[in-house]
């Protein structure tokens, strides 16, 4: 019998992965990665314990708690507090996947000798003929979570089984109440985990040690003066909500200067962009890309973003520049670009770095 170890949640996803496995025969351990706690004790919506050991009791299956809480901090929420004060946009669900989750399963299934480690995410991973694995985009779109799994390594990808790539939510919801699971119908979480009020302007300031930038001004493409900002750390490229600007057409946050505490404001059509470069590069279905390499894919830059056809070349070792077929609305500084190809399989991504009109 083959040993897997199932992250828990405490969510219906997960529950239901956990289910499906031991179904098949596999002999099922439950873990949930306690990463983050609040000061007054609500626990992250990725590790609610009571809900995970619950559903572990309902399934029979063995079930452990692994701390991950100076991890966490190290590879999740400091990133994640100095990307806003350098006016970048992170992605704390890429780094985690990578640096805390996985490595910390991984561990696990050597310590518990285990044969695999298995995730509720909405995508699959597969196989290809160059003998490389890769993430497979899920066959519902609007639960595919291919884009924040694109940093995981060949080794963590050949241990993991994704078994709800091809599944809709109303199905995995289905199988959780035929199962008798008591969290069949509990809801989505939409907000960042650490951040349950939906503020992460609020948790910036309470867990940054040093100032925290203040106001500025906003000025349009030629530096002229339009008003005053709350603070850097409150905005994101097209942004158009909250800029408490009057200037008779709909105003956007084009570009975030946190050399100068100044935010430059544009139209709508101001925050297309043709061009992009990357870096802090992870591939996946191909080896690293030489120098000169040229690549026909689509491109995400952000994870609602519907891909879209561009041409990606290796311009250094450690840069990719991405030139998009058409522009694309609002790349921002620090989120990553994920590149697919004709089959939806992630070749792999980056950080974005630069951001340019044209190439």
């Amino acid at each position: 019998m083959a040993r897997v170890i199932v992250g828990m949640s405490g969510g219906v996803d997960s529950a239901v992965t956990a289910y499906l496995l031991k179904q098949a025969g596999f002999d099922v351990i439950g873990v949930t990665l306690r990463t983050w706690i609040s000061s007054d004790g609500t626990e992250s919506r990725c590790c609610e314990i009571y809900d995970a050991r619950s559903v572990a009791h309902a399934l029979d299956i063995q079930y452990l708690v692994y701390n991950c809480i100076s991890d966490f901090r190290r590879y999740v929420t400091e990133p994640f507090i100095q990307s806003y004060v350098k006016g970048q946009t992170p992605n704390p669900c890429i780094l985690c996947n990578r640096y805390v989750k996985w490595e910390r399963m991984m561990y696990l299934k050597k310590v518990l000798k285990a044969d695999y480690i298995a995730t509720g995410h909405y995508a699959s991973v597969i196989r290809l003929e160059n003998g490389r694995y890769t993430v497979k985009a899920a066959l519902h779109a609007e639960k595919d979570q291919s884009y924040m799994l694109y940093r995981l390594t060949q080794e963590q990808l050949s241990s993991t089984v994704m078994p709800l790539g091809n599944m809709s939510k109303q199905e995995v919801r289905a199988i959780a109440e035929q199962a008798g699971l008591s969290i069949a119908t509990k809801r989505d979480s939409q907000e960042i985990c650490f951040v349950p009020d939906g503020s992460y302007t609020d948790y910036i300031e309470a867990n940054m040690n040093d100032p925290v930038p203040g106001q500025g001004f906003f000025v349009d493409e030629y530096g002229n003066i339009l008003g005053k900002h709350k603070g850097i750390i409150h905005y994101t490229i097209g942004q158009r909500k909250g800029l408490g600007l009057a200037l008779g057409y709909h105003a956007y946050v084009k570009e975030i200067c946190p050399e100068t505490n100044k935010i430059i404001i544009g139209d709508e059509q101001s925050i297309y962009r043709s061009c992009i470069a990357c870096e802090d590069l992870n591939y996946m279905s191909i080896p690293a890309m030489h120098i000169g390499d040229m690549l026909d894919c689509r491109v995400k830059v952000r994870y609602h973003h519907i891909h879209q056809k561009a041409v990606i070349k290796a311009v250094t070792n450690e840069q990719i520049r991405v030139t998009f077929d058409d522009p694309v609305r609002a790349p921002a500084l620090g989120q990553s670009a994920v590149f697919y190809d004709e089959n939806d399989c992630v070749i792999g991504g980056g950080i974005i770095t630069k951001i340019k009109d044209e190439d």
